[in-house]
């Protein structure tokens, strides 16, 4: 029997975040640049931006990787979904931006 968690959810997606890094060949940038297309090609919501583009920045990603993903993908996915997925990396983004100035202000209080 499984471990009793407060987040079974985030506990399994991040169970199998770590076996695909794992089990995949691929650098850390190209893995992340195939997340990224994925997402967009499976019209995902921005909170599953949210969980990727720290990792996209921190393989050393840079916002016109982000773009030329997009650009290589639009033929494929469409431009609903390739203007949505950049709607939504922008909004990630400012998540991303507003919960480290959070973090940098409670520290600063601490």
């Amino acid at each position: 029997m499984a471990t009793a968690s407060e987040t079974p959810v985030l506990d399994t997606l991040a169970a199998m975040t770590v076996d695909s890094i794992e089990r995949c060949g691929l650098a850390p940038d190209m893995f992340m640049l195939t997340r990224i297309a994925a997402l967009a090609a499976s019209d995902a919501p921005p909170i599953s931006y949210v969980a990727n583009i720290d990792p996209a920045l921190q393989a050393g990603l840079t916002a016109d990787q982000l773009q030329d993903v997009l650009v290589a993908i639009a033929p494929i996915v469409g431009t609903a979904r390739v203007m949505t997925a950049a709607g939504n990396i922008t909004k990630a983004l400012g998540i991303a931006i507003a919960v480290a100035d959070a973090d940098a202000e409670a520290k600063g209080r601490a």
